[in-house]
């Protein structure tokens, strides 16, 4: 059983990973790669918006997709935005990104390579890594504008989606945990948690939701 008071931090965590932001129009839209193939759709949708003239899909496979995704994040991304009515010349795939570092590091070199002006960069991902996306993205890309979105749902409506509560809040606290400690090691930008945050991503550890923390815990 997950206690009222796990559910209560777990949305504290939910609320704080999203960015807030408003969608608005950019320079090209950048779906993270993931199991989630509802990162494509809501690209998708933002792309007949009018949000992004362009779709970049990044993300090669790791253990968690291998089997659902054989040929690569980044290429089912394609595909389902190409069954949904995107022509393929407004997509573009990096197929080798294995994390959100790469993610944003290849992707930009894909659209160099492609001769595209960037000034501003949808960043689309799971609910979740909002703000992970977004604090990486700074860091590894300076002076572009990065607008973030992915689906809008709440946590119980994403729990419902996974099957597997206790998944979703070990993610909730493992990417909290990469806030803390990712900036020391040049990976993103610093940003400011708050303090109740902070007691909630501890209490959760504390009763046990540890599985997709780093070895080495602030």
């Amino acid at each position: 059983m997950i206690s009222t008071q796990a559910w209560a931090d777990a949305r504290r965590l939910w609320d704080y990973h999203q960015m807030g932001h408003t969608p608005r129009p950019c320079s090209v839209a950048i779906g993270l790669g993931s199991h989630d193939l509802g990162v494509a759709d809501t690209a998708v949708d933002l792309y007949k918006q009018g949000m992004a003239p362009l779709l970049v899909f990044t993300g090669a496979t790791s253990p968690t997709t291998q089997e659902r995704m054989p040929r690569g994040e980044a290429v089912h991304y394609r595909e389902r935005a190409l069954e949904l009515g995107v022509p393929g010349s407004a997509v573009l795939v990096e197929p080798n990104a294995r994390n959100t570092g790469d993610n944003i590091k290849f992707s930009r070199a894909v659209l160099e390579e492609a001769g595209v002006q960037v000034t501003s960069v949808l960043l689309i991902s799971k609910p979740y890594e909002e703000r992970r996306a977004y604090a990486t993205a700074c860091k590894l890309w300076p002076g572009i504008e990065f607008v973030s979105a992915s689906t809008p749902m709440t946590v119980d409506e994403y729990v419902d989606s996974i099957q597997d509560a206790h998944l979703v809040i070990d993610m909730l606290v493992g990417a909290l945990q990469r806030l803390l400690i990712y900036p020391e090691q040049g990976f993103m930008i610093s940003q400011p948690v708050p303090d109740d945050v902070r007691e909630a991503y501890e209490r959760l550890c504390r009763q046990g939701f540890t599985s997709r923390l780093l070895a080495t815990n602030p």
